[in-house]
C-alpha cells in the first residue's frame, strides 16, 4: 500500500512538472524493460516450442515484428503492447498457436455490454446487458468510423487461425473488447466505444462503455450460445432449437420419431464422468441399427476439439453402421468445428459416405496444433505455440477446411426465429447430382468450355458456395488430359487456381497443360509457383528439367 501511495506522489509530482522527472524515467524505462524482457522470451521461447514456427512467415519477417515492437514499447501502453504481442503471434498461421483474451485472466482485457455475431447477413449485436434491449438484433453498419468488413479484417491480424472460419469466430469477440478496438484504431478510449447500428430501418450511433472484465472461455466447446442472466438475447422468445438445447452436455442424442431421424450431438472430443466418449458411440449406434432410422446426422457446430485419440470408437461404429450411406448420414460443420473436431471430419470423409453440411469448419486436415503454454515472466500473459503437425490430408492438399457439400449459413432472420437452416438441409436433403458427375457429363457433351460453364452455374447456386471443388475440376482436366486436349483442361486448371492460389495441384495441371501445348514460358511460370508450394519435389523438378532441355 505505501509503495502504491509513493508511486502515485511520484506520478503527480511528474505531471506536474516538478524535479522527479528522472523517478519518473526511471519507474517508465522499468516497465519498458519488463516488456521487453517478456517480448525476447515469447519470441525465443515459440521458436524453441513450435514444431515449425516459420511454416507460414519467414524468419526475417517474424524477427522484424519483433525488432519494430521492441522499438516501440516505451512509448505503448500496456494494451496497445498486448495487441501488438498477438499479432506478432498470429503471423505464424495457426490456430493453436495465439494470444487470447478469453483464455487468460492475465490479460485483463474487458468488454462491452454486448455480443456480436457474423451472421449470414452481416454482423449483428446478437444479445445485451437488459439495459440496452432496444439494440439487440441491430446489424452493426460501422465500428467507430470504420465499416465492419475493415474492422473485421484488422481484428483478423491478431487473431491466431487456421482459417478464415476461425476469424470469422473470434472476431466478433474482440471487437466487443474495448482496449482491442482502441488498439485497432476502432475508437478513442479504453473506456467506450461507439458502433453505428441499424434497426427497423433506422440508423444511429450508439455509445456504450467498458463493462466487466472479459469473459473466460471453455476451451473446448463454444458455450458462447449459452444465454446469459440479466441478458437479452436476439432468440430469448423463440421455439427451442436442438443445436442450442445443452451446448454444456459433451455429448447426447436424441430420436425425432415423426421423421425416423436420430439427432446426436458432440460438443467435445472427451469422456463424460458417467459415461465415455466410447460407451457412448456404441449407446448412439446401437439404437440407430436397432430401430427404425432413416437418418443420423451428428453435429459437430459447437466442437472446438479434445482428445483425438479417443475417436476410435465412435470411427468404427460409424463406418460399421447400417446407416453408413450417402443421403443417409450428414455431419454438420461450422466456424467453431476445430482442433480434434478436425480429425472426425477427416476421417469420416475419407471412410464413410457421410455428406457435410453448415459452414467450412475452422480447421484443416493438414495442420499444426496440441499448443504448449508459455507464461512470459513479468507481465505472466500466456502465449500458446503449437507442438505437433497433423498430416490426416495428401501433402499436397491445400484446402483451407473441411468444405460442406450442401451450405446451410445462419441468418440473423433464422436465429431469432429458432430456425436451424443446417439441420432443415439435412432433414430435406434429396438425391442430386455431385459436382464431379456435372463436370463429367459437360465434358462428354461440350469438352472444357461447357465444363467450365456448368462449373459456373454450380457455384452460384448458394447451396454449393463452400462445396470442394478442386479435385473434381481436377479429375475432370485430366480427363481431357488423356484425350489430348490440352487447351481445353487448362480452362479447368485454371479455375482451380482461381479458387485456390495456394494449389499446388492447379499449378503443377496448368504446367503439364501448357507444356503440352509448347508453351514453355507459361509452363516454366506455373511449375516455378507449383514449387515453391511444395518444394523439392520431383514430379516438378523433371518436368522443368525436360522443358529446359
Amino acid at each position: 500500500m505505501l509503495s502504491r501511495i509513493i508511486c502515485l506522489f511520484a506520478l503527480n509530482l511528474c505531471l506536474s512538472g516538478l524535479a522527479v522527472t528522472a523517478v519518473c524515467q526511471t519507474k517508465q524505462a522499468s516497465e519498458a524493460e519488463k516488456w521487453r524482457e517478456d517480448l525476447a522470451v515469447m519470441a525465443a521461447r515459440m521458436e524453441a516450442t513450435h514444431k515449425n514456427l516459420y511454416h507460414s512467415v519467414t524468419r526475417e519477417d517474424f524477427a522484424a515484428a519483433v525488432k519494430k515492437l521492441d522499438a516501440r514499447i516505451p512509448s505503448l501502453p500496456r494494451h496497445r503492447i498486448i495487441v501488438e504481442m498477438m499479432r506478432i503471434v498470429a503471423m505464424v498461421g495457426d490456430g493453436h498457436t495465439n494470444i487470447y483474451p478469453t483464455r487468460d485472466q492475465k490479460i485483463g482485457f474487458h468488454s462491452l455490454p454486448v455480443k456480436l455475431y457474423l451472421f449470414s447477413d452481416g454482423m449483428f449485436i446478437r444479445a445485451a446487458e437488459r439495459k440496452y434491449a432496444d439494440i439487440v438484433g441491430a446489424r452493426v453498419v460501422k465500428i467507430g468510423s470504420v465499416g465492419v468488413d475493415e474492422a473485421v479484417a484488422r481484428a483478423g491480424e491478431i487473431v491466431g487461425h487456421d482459417n478464415e472460419m476461425g476469424v470469422r469466430f473470434f472476431a466478433p469477440v474482440l471487437l466487443a473488447m474495448p482496449e482491442v478496438l482502441e488498439a485497432l484504431g476502432l475508437s478513442y478510449s479504453v473506456e467506450r466505444a461507439s458502433l453505428t447500428v441499424e434497426k427497423d430501418g433506422k440508423q444511429r450511433v450508439v455509445e456504450l462503455p467498458a463493462a466487466g472484465p472479459v469473459e473466460m472461455t471453455a476451451a473446448d466447446t463454444d458455450l458462447s450460445w449459452v444465454l446469459k442472466e440479466g441478458w437479452v438475447d436476439m432468440r430469448e422468445n423463440a421455439p427451442e432449437t436442438l443445436w442450442l438445447r445443452d451446448p454444456k452436455n459433451m455429448f447426447w442424442f436424441e430420436y425425432l420419431r415423426e421423421s425416423k431421424v436420430v439427432y446426436a450431438q458432440i460438443n467435445q472430443i472427451g469422456n463424460k464422468g458417467d459415461e465415455s466418449l466410447a460407451s457412448f458411440s456404441k449407446r448412439l449406434f446401437d439404437f440407430v441399427d436397432a430401430n427404425p432410422v432413416d437418418k443420423l446426422v451428428v453435429d459437430l457446430r459447437l466442437d472446438r476439439g479434445g482428445n483425438g485419440s479417443l475417436l476410435t470408437p465412435l470411427e468404427i461404429a460409424m463406418v460399421k453402421s447400417k446407416i453408413d450411406q450417402r443421403g443417409k448420414l450428414f455431419i454438420l460443420t461450422g466456424r467453431s468445428t476445430w482442433s480434434a473436431a478436425q480429425f472426425l471430419l477427416d476421417w469420416a470423409e475419407r471412410y464413410t459416405n457421410a455428406i457435410f453440411v453448415g459452414e467450412p469448419s475452422a480447421s484443416r486436415g493438414n495442420a499444426y496444433g496440441d499448443s504448449r503454454r508459455i507464461t512470459l515472466p513479468n507481465s505472466g500473459v500466456t502465449a500458446r505455440a503449437s507442438v505437433y503437425y497433423w498430416q490426416d490430408w495428401h501433402p499436397t492438399d491445400a484446402r483451407p477446411w473441411s468444405a460442406p457439400e450442401i451450405t446451410a449459413e445462419l441468418s440473423s432472420a433464422e436465429y431469432a426465429s429458432g430456425r436451424d437452416p443446417a439441420l432443415r438441409a439435412a432433414l430435406e436433403f434429396r438425391a442430386r447430382p455431385t459436382l464431379a458427375e456435372v463436370l463429367d457429363n459437360a465434358v462428354t457433351a461440350g469438352g472444357g468450355e461447357m465444363a467450365a460453364k456448368r462449373f459456373r452455374e454450380f457455384r452460384s447456386d448458394r447451396v454449393n458456395k463452400y462445396a470442394d471443388a478442386e479435385q473434381p475440376l481436377l479429375e475432370a482436366g485430366q480427363r481431357l488430359l488423356n484425350e489430348k486436349k490440352p487447351d481445353q483442361a487448362l480452362l479447368l486448371f485454371r479455375l482451380v487456381q482461381e479458387l485456390n492460389p495456394r494449389s499446388y495441384s492447379g499449378h503443377y495441371a496448368a504446367g503439364v497443360a501448357n507444356a503440352e501445348l509448347g508453351k514453355k514460358e507459361e509452363a516454366a511460370k506455373d511449375l516455378k509457383r507449383a514449387l515453391e508450394l511444395y518444394p523439392r519435389n520431383f514430379d516438378v523438378t523433371s518436368l522443368i528439367e525436360k522443358l529446359n532441355r
